[in-house]
């Protein structure tokens, strides 16, 4: 099994996120330029950064490289994609997510821990979570915040496509837990297969317990058993 992280101009938690998969998860990872192939990975993770210098909006440029149709495939095929942070603007830039996202309500640089509660546990990368939980990882942005519109936001809650919620210490969803204007406190978002995840915190931030919290490890270890258990029905 191997997994690829896909790098951009202007990516920057690459290796962070290397490290988690391949040292702490201990699965294969390769660093793979946007340029090249991606048709032999297991499963795709488009790390935090600035691609492109977040020029026209964040995520729309690098949304748009042809890497992001062999992505797209993969999705198709039922691999597991996960973008962090820029990897979430990019991958609902891209359409393979829902909503937009725009300069936090703030407009400034927010880079603070968050609680998160856990929406939903049957998708590739919550499985290890139980539904309701409270977990803590790091946000680092200043376009995360998350808008749809009623219609749009309507279908989401209906198709159960709102992972984790913006939530105080007891999980209550309220004004003050959310760090960036997101509507209904949306932290993270799946597509309707459960199988393609954007976040705006950072798991790999918070994938070991010196830097605060393990919590984050949890997601990756949910998407690596998800992409093995794939391969045996394949």
């Amino acid at each position: 099994m191997k997994f690829a992280i896909v790098r951009f101009g202007g990516s920057n938690c690459d290796l962070d996120v290397h490290h988690i998969l391949n040292d702490v998860v201990g699965v294969s990872t390769d660093l793979v330029w946007y340029k090249d192939s991606i048709e032999d990975y297991d499963g795709v993770v488009i790390p935090g950064g600035f691609s492109y210098g977040d020029y026209l909006r964040a995520g729309a440029i690098a949304a748009r490289t042809p890497i992001m149709n062999a992505i797209s495939s993969l999705a198709e095929a039922g691999k597991p994609v996960l973008g962090i942070c820029n990897g979430f603007q990019i991958l609902v830039e891209s359409g393979l997510l829902s909503g937009a996202l725009r300069t936090n309500e703030y407009p400034k640089f927010c880079c603070k821990w968050v609680n998160l509660r856990v929406e939903k546990t049957d998708t590739a990368f919550t499985s290890k979570f139980r539904k309701g939980e409270v977990v803590r990882m790091p946000v680092a942005h200043k376009e995360g915040n998350f808008f749809a519109d009623d219609a749009t936001l309507n279908a989401m809650n209906s198709n159960r496509e709102i992972a984790f919620r913006y939530v105080d210490s007891d999980g209550n969803v309220v004004p003050d837990s959310n760090p960036n204007g997101s509507v209904a406190n949306t932290a993270g978002v799946v597509n309707t297969s459960g199988n393609v995840l954007g976040m705006m915190p950072h798991p790999e931030r918070a994938s070991e317990a010196v830097l605060g919290s393990d919590d984050g490890l949890r997601i990756f270890e949910s998407m690596v058993e998800y992409a093995d258990a794939s391969r045996d029905i394949s």
